[in-house]
């Protein structure tokens, strides 16, 4: 019976584990790549139908898809190890090199917009095919958005950036035939045929911007940015019942590591407390801190609201070593010395 038992408990675990366990995104990867090859099959399609230098923009960063998919299956893959010796906060800084990667290969495509549609804005050529050719880009637009919204809420999910700069970027594909499609059909419409290549230039730039926005946030990634505004509301709410109490905090920094998300925190208590009740203590305040914010990983120091030093190290670098001095006798503390926890 305990076997039986056993044996459930692991089966849930592995029913219930996806959302923890970071080496399943790889399939929203796979699914990427699969929507790219098939998008890049039908744009070129619909390019070779009609001859519109905006579809064949459109195929570009397709293509650009496929190189990002397949960084972001490599990254992602990255990721998932477990932390080791030469990497003790783990692996999830790879997603920021995916995202960076792929941010830069869509302004490399926008470039390569911008020289395809110039020569045809200066030697215009008529569109042949245009309806069945628009019909094909649709179809392809739909699979990239269908695609699109399956990776953003999987980002959310899991806060990936990986997947989230995935997304985004498909988004802005889909945006990219949408325009195209009015640039085609003007053209069929009034016949001027340098609205293709127009259309084309202002492709590009819209890929342009995109690019940097992702690149951007890549960066920032890298250079530990701080934790959203909202979620550091959250960790002062958390607080602030302990404060409210007597304890104080100090030199709080937090930043965010791909999915991952570190806290580092003072906790400064009465002299004469044990370590014991010191250790209580911190360990209510990162339960409550987890409890707030579940991907955070906490570390806490223990300092004496006694002790002179305890106020010289609130910024990152110390510029003062104390000196070191004789270990103090211990304190008695009185029988009734439990820690006073705010009330839940």
């Amino acid at each position: 019976m305990r076997r039986l038992g056993r044996f459930c408990t692991i089966l849930i675990y592995a029913m219930t584990s996806d959302t923890t366990n970071r080496s399943s995104l790889t399939r929203f990867a796979w699914l990427s790549i699969a929507a790219a090859i098939l998008t890049i099959a039908l744009k070129a399609i619909a390019y070779l139908l009609t001859g519109s230098v905006g579809l064949l923009s459109d195929a570009l960063e397709s293509f650009v898809n496929l190189v990002g998919a397949l960084m972001a299956l490599a990254m992602l893959t990255i990721a998932a190890r477990p932390a080791d010796e030469d990497h003790a906060y783990g692996h999830n800084k790879a997603e920021y090199f995916s995202s960076g990667v792929e941010g830069t290969l869509i302004l490399l495509a926008a470039v390569g917009i911008a020289v395809a549609a110039i020569p045809r804005l200066i030697t215009p050529k008529p569109l042949e095919q245009v309806g069945l050719g628009l019909g094909v880009s649709v179809a392809a637009s739909l699979v990239n958005l269908f695609v699109a919204r399956v990776l953003l809420r999987a980002s959310k999910q899991h806060h990936s950036i990986t997947l989230e700069a995935n997304a985004y970027h498909l988004m802005t594909d889909v945006w990219t035939s949408v325009g195209v499609l009015v640039g085609v059909g003007a053209v069929a419409l009034t016949g001027w045929e340098r609205l293709d290549p127009i259309v084309a230039c202002l492709v590009a730039a819209n890929i342009v911007w995109s690019g940097v926005g992702i690149v951007r946030k890549s960066v920032l990634g890298l250079m530990d940015t701080a934790l959203p505004v909202e979620e550091q509301n959250k960790l002062r709410k958390v607080l602030e019942p302990y404060v409210q109490s007597g304890v104080q905090c100090h030199a709080l920094r937090t930043r965010q590591s791909g999915a991952r998300q570190f806290l580092s925190l003072h906790v400064l208590v009465p002299g004469l407390w044990t370590v014991q009740r010191g250790h209580r203590l911190l360990e209510s305040i990162e339960a409550d801190i987890r409890h707030a914010l579940p991907s955070v990983t906490v570390f806490t120091h223990l300092e004496s609201l006694n002790d002179p030093t305890s106020w010289d190290d609130t910024s990152l670098d110390r510029t003062e070593t104390p000196p070191i001095e004789a270990p103090a006798k211990p304190q008695q503390e009185s029988s009734d010395g439990d820690a006073q926890f705010p009330k839940k």
